[in-house]
């Protein structure tokens, strides 16, 4: 596994800081697509909480709710104004107190990465705050993003001013944001995006401050792929192990979306279903090695919807969630699969969320993996449940296990 898994195994009893729930019986929701500000979205939501509640899930991934200079929110301007192209701060208070009463939790999109400015600096780019809060001047602008700050201590989003987050008066700032959106706001969950833009200690630092119920990071790293034919690899171990590196640097704080699971499933579900174990017999994903910090997912806003820069194939999108629903891990549904694909979709994942809640299935559950070849995957959770996935015709011998959900190339059944 490691030294740093080893570790992280260490801190998963250690980290008291805010940012993960403890029972581990998380079911997200992300709740919104790529289109979604073009359909006054807070008032559509508010429609849909009902069932969400009744569905079962306990945070709700929205949008980022700011002003911002793109309206799908991701290039962000006065963070304190919550006017933006989902709705009204009037309609988002509305919405989260809707959330709240049905026992839902509300999870912002954080985008602290980047910040288009209001005025030029002396270099002719937008990198000044001038006229709104959180007022900065050009030294919270990195040097590699044309600022008077300090270079970057990630990867340089382009084409705007990239926030320096090694300066202290920019993280009590951002602190205080995160606090106010939390305490008077009613969000208790965080989401942050592009977090290979600026170290991990500073994520760490955000959690402790701001104490979210749940936090969760979007660290998207390249999958390994053969150079001969550029075919995903077998072995991702390098991949997970970034990713579990950047969670340990969190101090365990944060979890992180578990791409080399979509990486790996989204290619296995294709008849190579082998993939789904590795050499030591475990799931090959973050889901693997620190499952409690593994934020599975099918699909997003940025990998499926109208962008599609790397989409789950859509006739498998059903074995997909009877994975990710069965196995431990954080399982997070897309929008589009629950609310826009029809009332099938809809009912087949709501009927795995209840199998899974009534199974006690969480996100440290044991998986024993009973086949894994081309066109089949089995697997027992936690011996409460059983799964097969695949063309393969497979059901498990014991007449004890009962069948309790089934649709197209997957099964499930518990005792």
């Amino acid at each position: 596994m490691g030294q740093v898994v080893s570790d992280a195994v260490v801190q998963e009893q250690a980290a008291g800081n805010g940012g993960i729930i403890k029972n581990g019986r998380e079911i997200l929701l992300q709740a919104f697509n790529w289109e979604s500000h073009k359909h006054n979205w807070w008032s559509n939501l508010e429609g849909r909480v009902a069932d969400i509640a009744k569905s079962g899930f306990t945070s709700v991934w929205l949008p980022p709710p700011t002003q911002s200079l793109s309206p799908e929110g991701y290039l962000p301007q006065n963070l304190y104004s919550l006017d933006s192209c989902y709705g009204s701060l009037q309609q988002l208070n509305s919405l989260i107190q809707n959330m709240n009463d049905h026992n839902i939790r509300a999870m912002a999109d954080v985008v602290i990465n980047h910040r288009v400015g209001t005025t030029k600096g002396s270099t002719g780019m937008y990198n000044r705050y001038d006229g709104i809060p959180i007022s900065w001047d050009e030294h919270a602008v990195t040097s590699c993003s044309g600022g008077k700050g300090n270079k970057s201590t990630g990867d340089n989003f382009d084409g705007v001013p990239n926030i320096d987050h090694t300066q202290p008066f920019v993280r009590k700032d951002i602190i205080e944001w995160l606090i106010w959106l939390r305490e008077t706001i009613g969000f208790q969950d965080f989401r942050f995006d592009f977090t290979k833009g600026y170290a991990s200690k500073f994520v760490k630092e955000y959690i402790e401050e701001s104490k979210p119920l749940f936090a969760v990071g979007e660290y998207w790293d390249s999958c390994e792929y053969a150079p001969s034919d550029n075919r995903l690899s077998y072995n991702q171990d390098k991949h997970r192990q970034r990713i579990i590196n950047w969670i340990d640097s969190t101090g365990g704080l944060c979890a992180a979306f578990d791409f080399t699971t979509k990486g790996i499933l989204q290619e296995a579900v294709k008849g190579e279903l082998w993939r789904l174990r590795d050499p030591e017999e475990k799931p090959p994903g973050v889901m693997g090695w620190w499952p409690s910090r593994s934020v599975t997912f099918i699909e997003n806003h940025d990998t499926g919807s109208t962008q599609g820069h790397w989409p789950f194939p859509s006739d498998h999108v059903m074995e997909g969630y009877a994975y990710i629903l069965t196995h431990p891990g954080i399982p997070t549904v897309f929008y589009d699969h629950f609310f826009d694909w029809g009332d099938s979709f809809h009912d087949e994942i709501a009927k795995l969320m209840e199998i899974r809640k009534s199974q006690d299935i969480h996100s440290r559950s044991a998986v024993k993996i009973l086949e894994a070849s081309s066109n089949l995957y089995s697997a027992i959770i936690d011996d409460k449940l059983c799964m097969k996935i695949g063309e393969g015709p497979w059901c498990p011998s014991d007449p004890e296990w009962k069948l309790a959900a089934c649709g197209d190339r997957y099964a499930v059944w518990h005792k």
